[in-house]
């Protein structure tokens, strides 16, 4: 990705556009596609390419395992991430005047889940000041009755990063019954993850990952494994799915494993291994390095521009998301669009987002684009 004779190989319609969009799709290697003709090759043997589907469902994990630092058996795969929180809510437990923690820098199916029960618990929303989670504001909402922690680790909105460990120790002391689940969908592929102690960890697999929809990655490390158990129908993560007893009792696998609850998506496995191993291959800390440069660029020509950034640059705390505040969003994204210049505008705020595949001459197309348009205004 790092090395322009590779992105041109594996990228090569990046040499086409100007791209910072990966926060919404991601741009997927030609491995990827490679991997889907794989899947194609294997399914039409029939109930022969299960064999195959099983050993690329455990190369994945095993794939996935390696870009998180864990072990295979703490990884699997939903459907979604959607998916993947309605589950979670099955596997937290509630009682009566329990509550849980969600903020309001979480990407809806993060927050939603929770907010379906009227008998459910109490739910408690820890808003950003000026894009920054405050950890004073936090800590007065958590007690001994607090079941449930929601974070994303990189805001989808903002681009805010969370400080980790101070929020992860303020949690574990002011509320130690609680699960503390993290979606690092903004971060998984495009920074080191410091927040592997956490109970739960999801992504999408079709944004920094460099895979197709279809996909979540989960994880559950082992310490959280018995706190967490799927209550849903299905058969995949069941013990007992073809059992005498199947039809008097459900024995699901605790941990990871109760969030394939039925035929994985094997189309978005194949692709997903295919996009964690290309990153694999430039590994992450060297996108983190390459790809916090850009950020730092494109975060001072904002600002030489008088651009006001939602949430503060953060040195060593980089993410991969910078959005601005605009009240004339629509005309800058055509602006830019006209220059074949692709970033997300919405709700009054443009968000630009930077992975290994790109290069400053990205980041100095929407600066020269941006002072162009503020030259005729």
């Amino acid at each position: 990705m790092l090395d322009d004779s590779a992105r041109t190989l594996q990228f090569p319609s990046l040499e086409d556009m100007t791209y910072l969009n990966t926060a919404a799709e991601g741009i997927p290697p030609l491995a990827a596609g490679e991997a889907l003709q794989r899947y194609f090759s294997h399914k039409v043997k029939g109930m022969d390419g299960r064999v195959l589907f099983a050993r690329e469902f455990d190369a994945c994990r095993e794939s996935a395992a390696a870009l998180l630092g864990l072990s295979a058996d703490e990884v699997s795969f939903a459907s979604s991430t959607s998916e993947a929180y309605n589950l979670l809510a099955t596997a937290v437990s509630f009682g009566k005047g329990d509550d849980l923690v969600i903020t309001n820098l979480d990407f809806p199916s993060g927050v939603t889940p929770w907010l379906q029960h009227r008998d459910g618990p109490i739910v408690q929303l820890w808003e950003h000041r000026d894009g920054v989670l405050d950890l004073d504001d936090l800590a007065a909402m958590l007690s001994e009755k607090t079941r449930l922690v929601q974070v994303s680790l990189v805001s989808f909105l903002t681009g805010y990063r969370l400080d980790w460990a101070p929020f992860r120790d303020l949690v574990r002391r002011l509320a130690p019954q609680a699960i503390l689940a993290v979606d690092v969908t903004q971060a998984a592929g495009r920074v080191d993850l410091d927040c592997l102690d956490a109970d739960c960890l999801l992504a999408s697999s079709y944004k920094w990952l460099l895979g197709t929809h279809g996909g979540c990655l989960v994880a559950v490390p082992h310490h959280a494994k018995d706190r967490l158990v799927v209550k849903a129908g299905g058969w995949f993560h069941l013990a007992n799915a073809f059992e005498s007893n199947r039809f008097s009792r459900v024995d699901p696998f605790p941990g990871v494993r109760g969030f394939a609850v039925g035929m994985p998506s094997y189309p978005a496995v194949y692709a997903l291994r295919a996009g964690i191993e290309t990153l694999l291959q430039t590994g992450i800390a060297a996108i983190a390095v390459h790809a916090d440069t850009l950020v730092a660029r494109l975060h001072a020509g904002l600002a030489d521009l008088g651009y006001t950034t939602l949430s503060p640059a953060q040195p060593g705390n980089s993410s991969g998301i910078v959005a601005m505040r605009t009240t004339n969003d629509a005309s800058i994204h055509a602006h830019l669009l006209s220059r074949n210049i692709h970033v997300m505008c919405q709700a009054g705020r443009i968000r630009f987002a930077i992975h290994g595949y790109n290069r400053a001459a990205d980041i100095d197309a929407v600066l020269e684009a941006l002072a162009d348009l503020r030259g005729k205004s």
